[in-house]
């Protein structure tokens, strides 16, 4: 029966899905092995193929789709199918591009050769997030390629590094991706078999922090105990960044509890490989640490290396922060105040040279409207229980820019990934059955969603 807007009253089921299994994991073998690695300045053949390949693919799902051309960014693969009269429109947003597979004699099966074993897919990109395109390819092969919704697409191919110009065309051009909400295909659940919305992502800056104080080294015998040594200048301008927990102690940075569900400790600490007996840092829920709370990391420092080193004073040393951000907290915002602050140390008496480097907003979701509900319904019932609302560490810089553009769109964060994929490692991989269930889901999203407007 159809009804009047051309929403169908059956939607499809989780067993159609899985009968298009064979196909969809045919077509994301094929995605997988293109090493669309992304890196700045660049934009060769193999991204090129990727977006070749992933065009023809929502081509064949019935979407009428386009290419954007954009300075020193990957072409954005856009294009739409029409709304039914009365029906939403819906934006589905992913990427293309992968980050490198690293040494490749950490990987048990050749990264860009995908590999089934236990029910999962090995290789670079089947979780981030090249089984997030085929999620949404799949959603709506389940519809013929007529979703009783609107379509619109945002898929890119420069994420991994940035997403270039890409993040400000949003706010230039809003109408070509106007939607009602947005499904972002480039998170999952936060353990196998858990349905997950991911509802915060908190943002990012980087701070570089530099010192000098000698021309060169001198002896340690001669000159150490007087003379102004880099390095333990440095080591106590990055200790006043924590306190004795573990919390990061700089004035200024936005940290709120977070409410809702949240990951049990034992399975951070097995996903964290933390070793046996050592205490995680900092105070609070775990979920206020790492997902509605600030983060200072040492991602680099330049300091004497052990091997080989002489014994002398150093004259230099920088270090390199990266800076995790409270979702509502403007990225510049919460950069100066870690930049305050290490100007205000003077470690010993010793000025610091500190600056900035990129940042990207964080995202917070609104969760009451239709499509929250559409989407909790949809997910629950493709995996058998109820969904949970999550947060993330990690930026996805586009969110805040999609969101920045249609303030008025719902936007929902999930995919096909899970808290084992380790995306960006070895041996990365998707579980075959988190694909099914989270392409099952979109699919029944897409009706639910439509049938809200009836």
């Amino acid at each position: 029966m159809n009804h009047p807007c051309g929403v169908t009253s059956r939607h499809p089921s989780r067993r159609e899905v899985g009968a298009a299994m064979s196909q969809l994991r045919e077509d994301l073998d094929a995605l997988v092995r293109i090493p669309s690695v992304s890196v700045p300045g660049e934009i060769g053949p193999d991204l090129l193929a990727a977006f070749d390949l992933t065009s023809a693919l929502f081509a064949d799902a019935g979407v009428s789709v386009g290419r954007l051309e954009l300075p020193d960014t990957a072409p954005v693969l856009v294009g739409e199918i029409p709304a039914p009269p009365g029906a939403p429109t819906v934006l589905l947003y992913s990427h293309y591009d992968v980050v490198a597979a690293g040494d490749l004699g950490d990987w048990d099966s050749p990264p860009f050769e995908p590999t089934e074993r236990d029910g999962a897919l090995y290789g670079r990109g089947t979780a981030d997030t090249k089984s997030n395109i085929m999620m949404h390819v799949g959603a709506l092969r389940a519809w013929d390629g007529r979703p009783p919704v609107g379509i619109r697409l945002c898929i890119e191919g420069y994420e991994e590094i940035g997403s270039g110009a890409l993040l400000g065309f949003p706010a230039d051009d809003p109408e070509l991706f106007r939607a009602d909400a947005m499904v972002i295909g480039d998170m999952g659940s936060i353990a196998p078999g858990t349905p997950t919305l991911t509802t915060a992502l908190r943002g990012m800056a980087n701070v570089a922090v530099e010192v000098r104080t000698l021309e060169s080294g001198k002896h340690s015998g001669q000159y150490g105990g007087a003379a102004p040594d880099a390095l333990l200048a440095l080591i106590a301008a990055l200790a006043s960044l924590h306190d004795d927990a573990g919390d990061v102690a700089v004035a200024g940075l936005k940290r709120t509890p977070w409410d809702g569900p949240a990951q049990a400790e034992a399975q951070f600490r097995d996903l964290g490989t933390v070793l046996d007996g050592l205490p995680l840092l900092g105070s609070g829920s775990l979920a206020e640490r790492v997902w509605s709370g600030p983060a200072i990391t040492v991602v680099g420092i330049d300091v004497p290396s052990v091997d080989g080193a002489v014994n002398a004073v150093s004259p230099h040393a920088r270090a390199l922060l990266n800076v995790r951000v409270h979702p509502e907290q403007d990225a510049g915002e919460a950069q100066d105040a870690v930049i305050r602050h290490l100007r205000a140390a003077r470690p010993y008496g010793i000025e610091l040279e500190v600056s900035a480097g990129p940042t990207g907003n964080g995202f917070a979701a609104r969760t009451g409207g239709p499509a929250y509900g559409a989407a909790r319904a949809a997910w629950s019932k493709a995996y058998d229980q109820d969904a949970v609302f999550a947060g993330s560490g990690g930026s996805i810089p586009i969110v805040s820019a999609l969101a920045a553009a249609l303030p008025d769109a719902e936007a929902l964060l999930v995919g096909t990934t899970d808290g084992y994929a380790n995306i960006h490692g070895p041996n990365e991989r998707v579980l075959l059955d988190e694909l099914e269930r989270a392409t099952a889901a979109e699919a029944d999203f897409l009706g639910r969603y439509a049938e809200a407007f009836r």
